[in-house]
Formats: C-alpha cells, sequence, structure tokens
C-alpha cells in the first residue's frame, strides 16, 4: 500500500507518496511535533534579558524536524517514547518533503497564546490576558489573521469597516452633482483624506504590528500620524464656512491648526512615544489638539451668539463629535474597562475598541455636522461684503 500527501505550495500541486513501510516513521515524526508544540505553556528562559532577539519557545509556531529521531535524556525513563534508529538512506528524500509539508501545515496552524508568554515588543496591555497573536513574520499570515479570533480582531475590523465606508462615502461625494465652489470641494476633501488616513493606517498596523519588532514601530508611528491627520481635516471644513465671512480669522486659524498637526505628527514619529509607558502622553496630546478648537469655538461664539451658533456653526454637533473623541481617548489611556476586569475583555469590550468605535461615530457626526454648515452657506449666498 501507498500512503499519497497532496499540497499545494506557491500554486504548485505537489504529490507525494510514500510506502507502507515508510508511514511508521514518518508517524512518529509527527507525534514527536506535536509533544513539543504541546509544551507551549512552558516558556524558554532565555540567558540574556528578554528583548525582541530573544523570544519564548512558546511562541514559535514551529521548529526543525530532523530525518532521524534520537532518544534524549529525559526519553530513557520514559516506556512511552520507543528508541529508533537514523532512518535508512534511500527514505530519506521522501522524509525530507514530508517534513516539508508538515512544516508548512503546522506554521499555517498556529494558536493563540497568554500575555505572558510574548516578547516583550509585542506586551501592551497587561490586562488582556490571554488570545493573543503569536509573532507572525510573515506579512501574508499576518493579513490572514483578520478571519481570526483573537485581541485584534475588534480593533482591525472597527476601523477596516470605517476605512471601506469613507472610501464609499468621498466617491459619493465626487461624482454626485453639486452646487460648491473647488473651494468647498477641497476643504471637504481634506476631511474626507484624514479620516481615510487615518482609519486606514490604523486597521494596518493592527494587522501587521505582530509581524517584527522593526515593522510594529514602523506602522505604529504611521498610526498615531493618522489621528494627527483626522484632526487637521476635521477642522478645516468646520474653520472654512464658521469664519466664511473673515479671511483674516478664517485663514490663520486654520494655518494654526496645521502647525498643531505637524507638531504632534512630528512627536508621533518619535521612538519612544509607541511605548506603553508613554500611553497617557499620546491620550494627551491629541486631547490637548482637539482641545485648541476651544479658541476658535469662543471667537465664533462671541461673534453670532449663543443661539446662532448652533445654526450657522452646527456648535451642537460639533460639541457631541468633541465628546466623543475625549472620551474614547480617556478610556483607551487608563484602559477602562478591562482594568476592572482583567482577562474578561480579551475579545470584545476592550478600551481600544471602544476607542475605535467611537472615533469612528465621531466621523460620521462631523460629517452631519459640516454637511448642515454648507447646506446653510448655500441658503444664505455670498457675504455682503464680496457682492
Amino acid at each position: 500500500m501507498q500512503m499519497t500527501i497532496i499540497s499545494f505550495e506557491k500554486g504548485e500541486k505537489k504529490i507525494i507518496r510514500i510506502d507502507d513501510e515508510d508511514t511508521e516513521e514518518i508517524d512518529l515524526m509527527i507525534k514527536e511535533k506535536r509533544q513539543e508544540d504541546s509544551d507551549e505553556q512552558v516558556p524558554t528562559v532565555c540567558k540574556i534579558p528578554q528583548t525582541e532577539s530573544c523570544v519564548p519557545s512558546a511562541v514559535v509556531s514551529t521548529t526543525d524536524i530532523t530525518p532521524s529521531i534520537t532518544k534524549s535524556k529525559s526519553d530513557e525513563t520514559d516506556p512511552e517514547i520507543p528508541e529508533t534508529t537514523p532512518l535508512p538512506a534511500h527514505h530519506s528524500a521522501t522524509v525530507e518533503k514530508v517534513e516539508k509539508f508538515v512544516r508548512h501545515v503546522w506554521e499555517e496552524g498556529w494558536n493563540v497564546i497568554s500575555f505572558n508568554h510574548l516578547p516583550v515588543w509585542l506586551k501592551d496591555n497587561d490586562f488582556l490576558k490571554h488570545y493573543h497573536r503569536p509573532p507572525l513574520a510573515s506579512f501574508r499570515r499576518c493579513f490572514k489573521s483578520i478571519f481570526r479570533v483573537h485581541t485584534e480582531t475588534g480593533n482591525i475590523w472597527t476601523h477596516l469597516i470605517g476605512f471601506v465606508a469613507f472610501v464609499i462615502l468621498t466617491g459619493i461625494f465626487l461624482v454626485h452633482p453639486s452646487e460648491y465652489t473647488w473651494q468647498e470641494k477641497a476643504v471637504f476633501m481634506a476631511f474626507f483624506t484624514g479620516a481615510i488616513l487615518c482609519l486606514g493606517l490604523s486597521w494596518v498596523f493592527h494587522t501587521v504590528y505582530c509581524h517584527s519588532y522593526k515593522v510594529s514601530k514602523m506602522f505604529s508611528k504611521l498610526d498615531y500620524s493618522g489621528i494627527s491627520f483626522l484632526i487637521v481635516g476635521s477642522f478645516i471644513p468646520w474653520l472654512y464656512y464658521s469664519f466664511y465671512c473673515e479671511h483674516v480669522a478664517r485663514y490663520a486659524y486654520i494655518a494654526l491648526i496645521s502647525i498643531f498637526g505637524l507638531i504632534a505628527i512630528t512627536v508621533s514619529l518619535w521612538d519612544k512615544f509607541s511605548t506603553p509607558k508613554f500611553r497617557p502622553l499620546r491620550a494627551g496630546v491629541f486631547i490637548a489638539m482637539g482641545l485648541s478648537a476651544v479658541i476658535p469655538a469662543i471667537h465664533f461664539l462671541i461673534r453670532v451668539g449663543f443661539v446662532q451658533s448652533f445654526e450657522i456653526g452646527a456648535i451642537g454637533w460639533m460639541v457631541l463629535m468633541g465628546a466623543m473623541y475625549i472620551t474614547g481617548a480617556v478610556l483607551y489611556a487608563v484602559r477602562v474597562p478591562e482594568r476592572f476586569f482583567p482577562g474578561k475583555c480579551d475579545i470584545v469590550f476592550q478600551s481600544h475598541q471602544i476607542f475605535h468605535v467611537l472615533v469612528v461615530g465621531a466621523a460620521f457626526v462631523h460629517y452631519h455636522g459640516i454637511s448642515n454648515m454648507a447646506g446653510y452657506r448655500f441658503a444664505m449666498g455670498e457675504c455682503i461684503d464680496e457682492e
């Protein structure tokens, strides 16, 4: 009899036929591999301080399987593991093919691990105890993990869905006939661009940050930069319509928020900024950037009055948007609710997911508000001093 294994590597179909006399050795090889992976809960003791280059064995999805399996010291007292001899030479080519196939299958079948078994560079939130992805040193495997259940599944999908929604919304805005001038289209596109960059960079970061230390660092910087793009992009259309007839104030405030945005992006590119130690600073920078809207808002309230500000400047929608952003950032900074329920929010209802949902919701609230402002300006016509 023969055993046939069919594998697909890089789109090529490969058939491996194994004689019946070889199956016992192959079965033993696979059992040995399973025995090694079953020790996942026992971390390797590193001889040097644990860094990204010293990863516990629990996070390694496979180890090499050698053609010859020998008996170790620990096995001498274990009657269940039989002693074996090296495989015959004429079997080596077949075993090598099977070995490659088994390793490929095992790598694709990685398991989630606990927080304690993560390498240092993947440890961010110690209140999430289980269901973490191990390091996956392949972009293909990182993107395939989108469809697996782990601590980042919710973070990925909340912003991936928001990203797709804003791409569609931007397309509708561009192709739909409107009375907007080129300047009005430009300020709306500033908002759409900020939202798409923020949500897009966010879901990609949460997808690939388990790839490696360098990849994690690079995409975390892009993720924080995306938040700055969203804040600046949100400011521009509101300032444009709020100070529609006051050109000096309008462009001064737009220039001011743009400078704040550049400062925030510069801070975001700082390596230490993405470490858990600076989590409160990260939240504080973006909260401060958002609260800078208080200055033009007070100016606007003084100029048009409290009642009219709700109609002309959509102040109510802007306040709601700001409250959603700030609430999400605060929850993210203090890690609520998982702080009070360690290990219970590993999959859903963790602070980062709530933050993501509030960001997407706030972006849609802002779009509704600036659309109302644009409609009011269209109904009012041009400024009196420009007629």
